[in-house]
């Protein structure tokens, strides 16, 4: 995982697609996802998100995929670090953002359900492997949601 400031050698690979997720925080708690028995990484929860197209910027990514599956929007925070993940259908690298929730009503448009849940609490989730290094990072304290 790379720290804030660092350059990221896998943005512009094209055989590593880029994803984005939002560490979502909303009254002390955070937006976790889970993705449905026909979905990759079926049965796994995921902080939100989505691939970032062409010309993008992940803030922009960030805020256009919530819009998109859950019908809200955001404000895109701090960098929080990437995390470069190797799945049996290819190869991930996942950027990061603290956001905050600034409106909209809340819909899975896309997950099967979702969860606002505390710090404490993400232990007692499956995650995507890509994801886990951020739920560790939250878990020890070295990404702050206040």
């Amino acid at each position: 995982m790379l720290c804030d400031g660092e350059e990221s050698p896998w943005v512009d690979d094209p055989v590593i697609k880029t994803v984005t997720a939002a560490i979502l925080v909303h009254e002390g708690k955070i937006l976790i996802a889970w993705r449905g028995v026909n979905d990759r990484l079926a049965g796994h929860w995921e902080f939100p998100g989505g691939t970032l197209e062409v010309g993008e910027s992940p803030e922009d990514c960030l805020a256009r995929e919530l819009r998109e599956e859950f019908a809200i929007e955001i404000e895109v925070g701090t960098f929080v670090g990437e995390s470069v993940y190797h799945y049996n259908h290819g190869a991930i690298c996942l950027i990061a953002y603290l956001a905050r929730w600034k409106g909209g009503s809340l819909e899975c448009r896309v997950h099967e359900r979702f969860a606002w849940v505390h710090i404490e609490e993400l232990g007692g989730y499956v995650f995507s492997p890509a994801d886990l290094p951020f739920v560790k990072c939250l878990q020890h304290g070295e990404i702050s949601i206040d």
